[in-house]
This record gives C-alpha cells, structure tokens and sequence, in this order.
C-alpha cells in the first residue's frame, strides 16, 4: 500500500536530481510530497507558485517536478494529494506540464484535464530576442545541468473549487 508523507525540498530535489529524466532541482516550493512503499521511498512531487508570470496569481499553484521509480499508481497518487492539499490550503486551480509525446495517463486517472494540448516552446534560452548574443555565454554555465527535450508541452489542470 502506498503512503504520502511531507518531505522537505532538500530531500525531494536530491531524489529529482537522480531519478529525473531530463529536470533538475528547483529553486523554492510551497510544499513538497513524497510516496511511500513500505520503507521504499519512490517518488516525490514538488509543488510551488505558477512559473509564467501569466498565470502566477495567488489562486494557482503548479506542481513544477514529479518524479517517480515508475511503481504503480505513484504518479497518480501523488498528483491527486497535490490537488487535496492545495484545495486544503485554499487555492482554486493546480496546473502542470508534461511533454507532448507523454500521454498523461496518471493525470487523467487523477481527475485533471488537459487544457492546452500545445503550449510552450521547444526550449528557453533565458534571453529575450535582443540579446540572442549572449546565448553563447549562457550555455557555458549549463552545460552541467540537464536538458529537457526540445519539444512542445501540454498543459493539465484540475480545478479544486469543484466537489
């Protein structure tokens, strides 16, 4: 039986930073999850405030990593407590992104939908259009970190303020 307990954004972005395909950590959260299999540790979710400034408003939240062993029904678990917990906490919608070749099975198995089946670029450079030049510069700083495919997103939602 799988069990959801709180865990701190230290241990949560360690396991995001060995177990996730192409993520790395994150910067801040409003609060993390991990599942539970026994004394098997094997997945977490790491949920924090919206990262485009279009949606970032104090009613969404965002689950910005999930990461999971690939165990049954973890995925699911852990984006149906985000939903719980954020609807407990007062907030209207949660949101997330997933690649567009992924199929959102755990999302759909959790109640979300998916609201923009193409949304988001292939990749960020971190620069606006007028300084492209300093692109180069930037990449020598990145090369440690991992790389998200270059490949458009969906965007999944569940509205908490429906039963």
């Amino acid at each position: 039986m799988l069990i959801i307990k709180p865990i701190s954004l230290k241990l949560a972005n360690e396991y995001v930073m060995n177990n996730h395909r192409h993520h790395d950590k994150v910067q801040g959260h409003k609060f993390s999850l991990s599942v539970w299999d026994d004394d098997r540790l094997c997945g977490v979710a790491i949920v924090g405030h919206p990262q485009s400034r279009r949606i970032d408003n104090d009613n969404v939240l965002e689950v910005l990593r999930l990461c999971t062993d690939g165990t049954y029904n973890a995925c699911s678990i852990l984006y149906a407590r985000c939903a719980r917990v954020g609807k407990d906490m007062g907030y209207k919608k949660i949101i997330t992104y997933i690649l567009k070749s992924e199929s959102g099975a755990s999302l759909k198995a959790s109640g979300w939908h998916c609201e923009k089946e193409t949304c988001g670029g292939t990749h960020w450079t971190g620069q606006r259009e007028t300084e492209r030049h300093q692109y180069e510069q930037m990449t020598l700083f990145m090369r440690n970190k991992k790389q998200p495919p270059n490949e458009l997103k969906q965007m999944w939602v569940k509205n908490l303020d429906e039963p």
